[in-house]
């Protein structure tokens, strides 16, 4: 399967097996969130371990938002090949997107070890991309506002009602054109 757009970093088959086994122990003695929307949830509160993303997602704009959430929290998270496998590894009979290990029980252990191999994965990977430098921030110096008195207003000018004639000066216009 070629890698897909959405999938910063290939997990060796051995690694993504290792997570099924981890999820299938969690399973039984801890507790998962399973699918995009809990996952999610998961991720957002900080009681996630790992997350595990499906690499045969589509529309992949489902789980896009997961790594990027992932690395703001620093949760580990990591790619498996199929749905369907992940779906029965969580004891679900239907595909899904994503799981997050919340407490892994008795996988403890073999969670962490897990982790440990997918950073392993990462550092390398990240490596590779070229860092952005960010431009140091100029400090402006800031000069003394000179106080300057406020300006006077200039006093309004009276409105002259203009709009209607007087009823006098109507009927003496009307008397004066006949």
């Amino acid at each position: 399967m070629s890698k897909k757009s959405y999938v910063k970093i290939q997990i060796p088959k051995e690694i993504a097996d290792k997570a099924y086994q981890v999820l299938e122990i969690a399973r039984d003695s801890g507790k998962l969130r399973k699918g995009t929307n809990e996952s999610t949830k998961a991720v957002e509160r900080g009681v996630a371990k790992l997350v595990l993303l499906a690499e045969d997602v589509d529309p992949p704009q489902v789980v896009a938002h997961l790594p990027i959430l992932c690395e703001e929290r620093k949760i580990a998270y990591l790619y498996v090949p199929s749905k369907e496998e992940l779906g029965k590894a969580t004891g679900i009979d239907v595909p899904t997107a994503a799981v997050s290990i919340e407490d892994p029980g008795e996988a403890k252990d073999a969670l962490n070890e897990l982790i440990e191999a997918v950073k392993k994965q990462v550092e390398p990977a990240t490596e590779k991309r070229p860092k952005e430098e960010k431009p140091e921030k100029e400090v402006k110096e800031e000069k003394p506002k000179e106080e300057k008195e406020p300006e006077k207003p200039e006093p309004e000018k009276p409105v002259e009602a203009t709009t209607k004639k007087k009823p006098k000066e109507e009927k003496q216009k009307k008397a004066g054109e006949s």
